[in-house]
């Protein structure tokens, strides 16, 4: 039987990412995502359902989101659903939880953005970008450090050409 195993989600982080190593050298960066449902009951009155995700990411990706997030910060992560169990070291018996392994990432808002998800939160427009701490993402990069791609060039048209309404198909 065929399974799949993909999740996408979008939310803040509920906590500052705790970057550690594995013996391999390999980066693992942990953090906590915090996402919400909006609706309205029967009654009329709207409600919040928060639900709260444990997220891990590997190697480059690990460095890069351990650089750039914080607590609060929006992110769009994409990966699979892991379940780990584990015998409660208090005597609680077993536990278990399901996670996020992410394979594939994107940093949402400004550089300064916070929970509110909006950018440029906490900065007045006479700061200049030395007097930030924290570290800056090169010009013209993006967070996934790929380069951006750009879109293919179309033939110039000839400049005698002119066209009709009855060329447009449609």
């Amino acid at each position: 039987m065929a399974s799949y195993n993909r999740v996408i989600m979008m939310g803040n982080l509920t906590r500052d990412p705790v970057l550690r190593y594995l013996p391999s050298q390999m980066a693992v960066v942990d953090f906590g995502l915090a996402v919400n449902h909006r609706f309205r009951t029967k009654s009329g009155e709207d409600r919040d359902e928060v639900c709260f995700i444990d997220c891990s990411a590997f190697g480059k990706q690990a460095e890069v989101i351990n650089q750039y997030c914080q607590k609060g910060r929006p992110l769009l992560v994409e990966g699979r659903l892991k379940y780990d169990t584990w015998d409660d070291k208090q005597g609680g018996g077993k536990r278990s939880k399901h996670a996020i392994v992410i394979e594939n990432f994107q940093l949402l808002g400004g550089r300064d953005a916070g929970g509110g998800g909006g950018g440029g939160a906490g900065r007045s427009p006479d700061d200049s970008p030395q007097d930030d701490s924290r570290p800056q993402r090169p010009q013209g990069r993006p967070a996934n450090g790929r380069p951006t791609p750009q879109p293919p060039q179309d033939p110039p048209f000839p400049e005698d050409q002119q066209f009709q309404d009855d060329d447009i198909p449609f």
